[in-house]
């Protein structure tokens, strides 16, 4: 597809950096994972509620606040239409977190995730029957066609190359992951396949995107509500990057960049969001007891800390003196270059 079109994609240095600090991110992710599953359920039901609310309210689709959780964690029945879209976009979700890794990015999945957002719809999960424009309104009412998206005609054509390529870029590792879930989201909105419900896909497909290539911070923090937050940039650097698409001479930097930052934005949050959580009573020493039980060979107190990042030295000490006590290991050495071995 169009942004695929490049053997040796030129990466500008200012993506190469945010690619750099999101790879140190994504190694850390486990790490907090890893602290408390109980006590990080609570950022997974924010996120989906956060997702779904920010998602759809981009769109213009609003509910009564109180209405939401519900509507999100409750599984409440829908009484209106907004209420059915936001109902379906949370099952949409649900289908990406518990089935991503089973999941393949092609034309019927991308119909898919539009006939469940799109709750009763009558044109969920049908391609635009067609043509439509991307405008821009101004405030004195003057509207201007900023974009043509592909013709509704050619619209399953251009779908089926922008899987097939993405498919293939990935297989081949042509590009950095990041790089080609980039160019895959612009095809998508370029492309502009539906009628209507076109951003709440790409924001779906951004989700499962991310997972696939184990950039699992979507599961606790909303990227949709980032994307809410730049909305203005979002758009702009949308516009930019598309620019000359049909003719594959669109500069992808732009929208690359801020795509980067988002995925970015979301890690520092999360990190932010996961420190602060305060584990269940008695989830520390879990924590560092299954450290210690996966050491191989010696090790010290610093590869422990590594593996329990929120959990202070002195509290490993006093996991692993316990654990001495009960003969499950023993120290091979004294002072702070003492070392540990499981018995």
């Amino acid at each position: 597809m169009n942004s695929f079109k490049t053997n040796t994609p030129k990466i500008p240095t200012s993506a190469v950096w945010l690619l750099t600090d999101i790879s140190e991110y994504k190694g850390k992710q486990d790490l907090y994972t890893r602290q408390s599953p109980q006590a990080l359920k609570s950022l997974l039901e924010m996120a989906l509620i956060e997702s779904t609310e920010s998602s759809n309210r981009i769109e213009g689709v609003t509910v009564d606040h109180h209405r939401l959780k519900p509507l999100v964690i409750g599984h409440s029945k829908p009484r209106d239409r907004s209420e059915e879209e936001i109902a379906g976009y949370r099952r949409a979700l649900d289908l990406i977190h518990k089935n991503h890794a089973k999941l393949r990015i092609n034309a019927e999945m991308i119909q898919e995730l539009h006939r469940l957002s799109r709750g009763e719809s009558w044109d969920a999960g049908k391609w635009k029957e067609k043509d439509n424009d991307i405008i821009k309104k101004y405030p004195d009412g003057r509207v201007e066609v900023i974009f043509k998206p592909v013709s509704a005609k050619e619209t399953p054509k251009f779908i089926e190359q922008m899987c097939l390529a993405y498919q293939h870029t990935v297989a081949q590792s042509k590009f950095p992951p990041l790089y080609a879930v980039a160019c895959l989201i612009l095809d998508f909105l370029s492309i502009h396949p539906f009628r209507d419900g076109n951003g709440r896909v790409s924001r779906l497909l951004t989700l499962l995107a991310l997972y696939q290539h184990g950039f699992q911070v979507g599961r606790y923090i909303s990227i949709e509500r980032v994307i809410e937050q730049s909305k203005e940039t979002y758009y702009e650097t949308l516009n930019r990057s598309s620019q000359h698409w049909h003719q594959a001479k669109h500069d992808i930097t732009p929208w690359l960049n801020y795509f980067l930052g988002l995925v970015l934005a979301g890690y520092k949050e999360f990190e932010n969001r996961a420190g602060n959580v305060k584990p269940l009573r008695g989830a520390k020493t879990t924590i560092v007891e299954n450290a210690i039980k996966s050491q191989i060979g010696d090790f010290g107190i610093a590869d422990i800390e590594r593996q329990c990042p929120g959990v202070s030295r002195p509290m490993i000490r006093v996991v692993l003196e316990q654990m001495r006590d009960k003969d499950l290991i023993k120290s091979t050495g004294t002072g702070r270059s003492a070392k540990w071995r499981k018995t």
